[in-house]
C-alpha cells in the first residue's frame, strides 16, 4: 500500500516541525511521495536526500486561476528548489467557459517548462460535470499528459469513484490517475485502486498503515 501514497501536509498553517516529521514518516515506512507546499520543498529534499521519496509539490494551488505565465514561473521555482514531481491545477474557469483553446495552450506551456519532470494535473472533478471531466482528461491525455489528479482537497467535494473512472475511460489503459481530497481510511484507499487509482494523495497516511499493520 506504501507504493501508493503521497504523504501529504498543504495546510496553510504548517510548521517546519511538521514538515521536518512528515518527512521522516515517509522515509521510514517508504511511501512514494511527500506533498508539500513550494515554500517546504527545498526543506523536504534536504530531509529526503538519498532516500527515494519523490518531493511533490503544488502550483497554481489550490484555485488554479492563476495566469499561466505565473504558473509558469512556479513550475520553474519548484524544480529549482528540487521538486521531483509537480501538482499543477488546471484553469478551473477556463474548463467551465469552455475555452478549451485555453486549456490546452496553458498546458503545452506547462509541459515544455517541466522539462520531462512529472506533473500531475489537477482537474478539481467536484466542480466540474461529468462531460467536463471526460474533455478536460482526453485533451489532457492529447497533450501528452499520462497523469491526472481527482482534487486539491480545498473544495467541498474531493475524491470520488465515479471521477476516477471518467477520468481512467478517457485515456489510454497507462495513464495514471491520482486520487485525493477526503481519503482517511485503508478501506477507501482499496475502493480508489480497485476503481483505478494509482497513486493516493492523503495526510492520514500514518493512520492508514496503522490500519493494514494491524
Amino acid at each position: 500500500m506504501q507504493e501508493f501514497i503521497d504523504h501529504t501536509n498543504l495546510r496553510a498553517d504548517a510548521r517546519r516541525d511538521e514538515i521536518i516529521k512528515l518527512c521522516q514518516e515517509a522515509r521510514e515506512y517508504g511511501f512514494k511521495a511527500v506533498c508539500v507546499n513550494p515554500y517546504y520543498v527545498e526543506l523536504a529534499s534536504l530531509e529526503l536526500a538519498a532516500s527515494g521519496v519523490e518531493i511533490a509539490t503544488v502550483i497554481g494551488f489550490p484555485l488554479g486561476q492563476n495566469t499561466t505565465a505565473v504558473k509558469v514561473f512556479e513550475l520553474k521555482e519548484a524544480l529549482r528548489s528540487g521538486a521531483t514531481e509537480i501538482d499543477a491545477v488546471i484553469n478551473i474557469a477556463a474548463v467551465k467557459d469552455g475555452d478549451w483553446e485555453y486549456y490546452q495552450e496553458e498546458l503545452h506551456q506547462l509541459k515544455k517548462a517541466a522539462c520531462g519532470v512529472q506533473i500531475k494535473l489537477i482537474l478539481e472533478t467536484g466542480l466540474l460535470t461529468s462531460k467536463e471531466i471526460a474533455e478536460a482528461s482526453r485533451l489532457a491525455v492529447e497533450c501528452g499528459y499520462d497523469f491526472l489528479k481527482t482534487s486539491t482537497g480545498y473544495q467541498a467535494v474531493g475524491a470520488t469513484i465515479e471521477a476516477v473512472e471518467i477520468m481512467k475511460a478517457a485515456g489510454p489503459e497507462n495513464l495514471q490517475i491520482k486520487a485525493a481530497g477526503g481519503i482517511r481510511d485503508l478501506a477507501s484507499c482499496r475502493k480508489f485502486i480497485e476503481a483505478g487509482a494509482t497513486r493516493i494523495g492523503t495526510s492520514s497516511a500514518v493512520k492508514i498503515m496503522s490500519e493494514l499493520q494491524n
